[in-house]
């Protein structure tokens, strides 16, 4: 018990405890996230990705695997979210939300920090490259998922790919990496870009308590139990067995893997089904009101699973 109150209070407290400011900022004063959010997509997160990505101790092979697993763990868990969705009885709209529930984590606003609470620089490292490889699938077959519950294709949105930042960040990372032209850790312009990017980790935090407290949740709290399950229970043991597949040489690498499989329910996801599904609804619940709740009530359920999952890492035991 001893172990687990050092973890929470170590890589899970100070967590929690920034985005409860943002969550009680919300409620006592009107204030749109919206321009918060946008600094952080278009600027600081960038520049976190480049910074973290260009000065990675990371070996080209590492980078490659992890990409995979990404890859491997978002298509098992979209088969597992299609066939449990169905099997409940989930029709569309609600089955492509709790698809995109089920396959997307929160690996920005929660990963990010907690990962480098709880796993230090390579922890930061490969969380950043695990949010890069997900925030092109989230405007590739997110869109796709989203767009299908209102029966259009949706493929425009596909286009928005080419709009994030974020891969550029990540390109121009690798193709300064692969020339050389990474300037040293110490000079003025990587301390700048440094400094730019830790910044985007707290107001992250800032974000999602601010999204949470937003969040309509009442009508759907009853239906949104199989997508928690799936996001809390079923998705850290498919990230286990990806990880064992992929064989990740770096064991911290593998177990922050396995840790950003563990992490909540990702809000971009209810950002596409609002634009690609707007006012589809099923059973008189809006699928953005079932993503809204699901993103709730697994970012409340994390915090003891992430705890319990972090001491189990941490110690080896798992991976």
């Amino acid at each position: 018990m001893a172990d687990l109150l050092a973890i929470f209070g170590s890589a899970i407290g100070p967590i929690v405890a920034i985005a409860a400011v943002g969550y009680l900022l919300a409620t006592v004063k009107e204030i749109d996230p919206e321009p918060l959010n946008t600094a952080v997509v278009y600027v600081l997160a960038p520049a976190l990705v480049f910074h973290s990505l260009a000065t990675t101790e990371l070996e080209a092979a590492t980078l490659v695997r992890v990409t995979v697993g990404i890859g491997v763990f978002t298509g098992a868990m979209w088969a597992v979210a299609e066939l449990t969705g169905r099997a409940v009885g989930e029709r569309e709209p609600a089955l492509s939300g709790l698809v995109l529930v089920a396959i997307f984590t929160n690996s920005g606003n929660l990963g990010v920090p907690v990962s480098d609470f709880a796993f230090g620089p390579v922890g930061r490292q490969t969380a950043v490259l695990f949010l890069s490889v997900q925030s092109v699938l989230m405007y590739t077959v997110g869109v796709y998922v989203a767009s299908r519950s209102s029966g259009s294709a949706g493929l425009e949105g596909v286009r928005r790919v080419f709009y994030i930042p974020l891969v550029y960040a990540v390109a121009a990372a690798l193709g300064a990496r692969a020339l050389g032209l990474v300037p040293p850790a110490d000079t003025a312009a990587m301390e700048t870009l440094g400094l730019v990017g830790d910044a985007s980790i707290p107001l992250m935090l800032l974000i999602l308590g601010i999204q949470l407290a937003r969040a309509d949740t009442a009508a759907a709290v009853s239906r949104a139990w199989p997508a928690t399950a799936l996001k809390t229970v079923v998705a850290p043991l498919v990230g286990l067995g990806v990880a064992v597949l992929i064989g990740f040489e770096n064991p911290t690498v593998a177990r922050v893997f396995v840790l950003e499989t563990a992490m909540p329910a990702a809000v971009t996801p209810l950002v596409l089904v609002i634009e690609f599904a707007d006012g589809a609804r099923t059973e008189g619940v809006l699928v953005s009101e079932y993503v809204s709740t699901c993103v709730l009530l697994t970012t409340l359920l994390s915090v003891p699973i992430l705890t319990a999952l972090i001491a189990l890492l941490q110690s080896g035991v798992v991976i």
